[in-house]
């Protein structure tokens, strides 16, 4: 790991380390690497695309139950195709990045593209699933298997019958469901295990396949659990006295109903507003290396650095246990935690108009995909079933290609602002360097 906050930022480029140059900035990366980003586009769809068809073809037939879990097995394929080409994007515009250029500087080394990958794979995963990136990838495949036997899919409406079209993920035994769970969380664990050491090129990455599994074979037979036990739950003395409390409250309280009303409707805008850009920021950070691997370096600086200090000198023992409690921890959340703090060092400004410009760019990419539609319309019967195809990956495409530019611009206008600013170290009073590099520290080699 590679300290470089004693390198200028070059002068030609000093406007630009305003956070009101980051449009411009993105699109000075989007102009010098519009190629390889529309070639990882593009293969990483195709891939998709590909295996969503396979896993809707083989969710029909005999033996339906074990072709059901190879659909699961596809689909978890297909967000990890997902995961190689958001970290592939990323990864192909770093050498356009001015902090790039400044660790080449300070001599370190560049870095593959599978340690990139490796050290994302568990947070994005993470990300990916809890803020219900899958279910696109859910209504993709549905969309898949109605279309190639639609006829099918009106009849079985018609008469009450279920063929098992667009629901190749639902159908699952809760029985095999849980034994396949069961399975996949003995991957999740080892290869977890092998990630938090060290140890393994694909390590994380396959404790992430491990991760994604268990949560998509675990959903048929989490999903017949609760539904056995939400009459018993509903009717438990604590959950009908809170039912009350609440019916109560809004019947007490003056404005109580109005004020919760209101949150439930501006809650969702919050979340795509705020939530989900700084999610993907996240993992941009994480995709460039610019965080702490241990917990000390991550919080230098702060309040919590004297608390560690004490531990310092408590008993040995007592430190080993605490790090084998904490190290689960520790290897997954501290790149997460000090990747927040990297971001929040950039200044508010910084990440309102990173927002601000993601927020847009969807709203602009839902009425691009309008007006593309708008003028491939036709007369003609069913001619949007191939007007759409072309329509839809224009729009991803710009779409993606400037969301991936902007996080890259966001990160290098935060990294470098930090960096060149010289952020306050809680011990010296002076500045203190900014960690950045690969995430895979050096190792022995078998020979040593």
């Amino acid at each position: 790991m590679s300290g470089t906050s004693a390198l200028p930022a070059p002068r030609r480029f000093a406007w630009m380390l305003s956070p009101y140059a980051l449009p411009l900035h993105a699109l000075r990366i989007l102009a010098k690497c519009a190629l390889p980003l529309i070639i990882w586009f593009s293969l990483g769809r195709l891939v998709r695309w590909g295996l969503l068809l396979l896993a809707a073809t083989v969710s029909h037939g005999s033996w339906y139950q074990a072709r059901l879990v190879l659909v699961m097995f596809l689909f978890t394929l297909v967000v990890m195709t997902s995961l190689a080409t958001t970290v592939g994007m990323l990864y192909v515009v770093r050498e356009a990045l001015l902090e790039t250029r400044a660790r080449r500087a300070g001599g370190e080394a560049k870095e593959s593209l599978l340690n990139a990958l490796n050290r994302t794979a568990l947070v994005f995963a993470g990300i990916y699933t809890t803020w219900g990136f899958v279910a696109e990838d859910a209504r993709d495949f549905m969309g898949i298997d109605i279309m190639r036997q639609p006829d099918r899919y009106v009849l079985d409406a018609g008469s009450g019958d279920d063929s098992g079209v667009a629901a190749g993920l639902i159908n699952l035994d809760p029985k095999v469901s849980l034994a396949t769970m069961m399975v996949a969380y003995g991957v999740k664990w080892y290869f977890g295990r092998r990630h938090e050491a060290g140890n393994g090129r694909f390590s994380g990455a396959l404790a992430t396949f491990g991760e994604l599994a268990f949560a998509f074979y675990g959903i048929n037979a989490v999903a017949t659990a609760v539904g056995a036990r939400s009459d018993w739950i509903g009717q438990r003395s604590a959950v009908a006295a809170w039912h009350d409390l609440m019916a109560g409250a809004e019947s007490g309280i003056p404005g109580w109903q109005q004020v919760s009303e209101w949150l439930g409707e501006v809650w969702p805008y919050v979340i795509d507003a705020l939530a989900v850009p700084l999610a993907w920021l996240t993992v941009g950070i994480l995709v460039y290396g610019a965080y702490a691997e241990d917990t000390q370096t991550t919080i230098r600086g702060t309040r919590l650095e004297q608390a560690a200090v004490h531990l310092e000198r408590t008993h040995d023992w007592t430190r080993r246990a605490l790090a084998k409690l904490s190290a689960g921890w520790t290897g997954r959340w501290i790149p997460l935690l000090n990747s927040l703090r990297l971001t929040a060092r950039g200044g508010a400004p910084l990440f309102g108009l990173f927002a601000l410009c993601y927020v847009g760019l969807h709203i602009g990419g839902d009425f691009l995909g309008r007006a593309g539609r708008y003028l491939a319309a036709s007369e003609e019967p069913y001619l949007w079933f191939a007007t759409d195809v072309p329509v839809n990956y224009v729009t991803d495409l710009v779409v993606t290609l400037v969301t991936m530019c902007l996080i890259a611009a966001t990160f290098d206008l935060a990294a470098t602002r930090t960096r060149t600013d010289g952020p306050m170290d809680g011990r010296t009073g002076g500045p203190s360097p900014v960690t950045a590099g690969t995430a895979e520290p050096d190792r022995p080699s078998p020979s040593r």
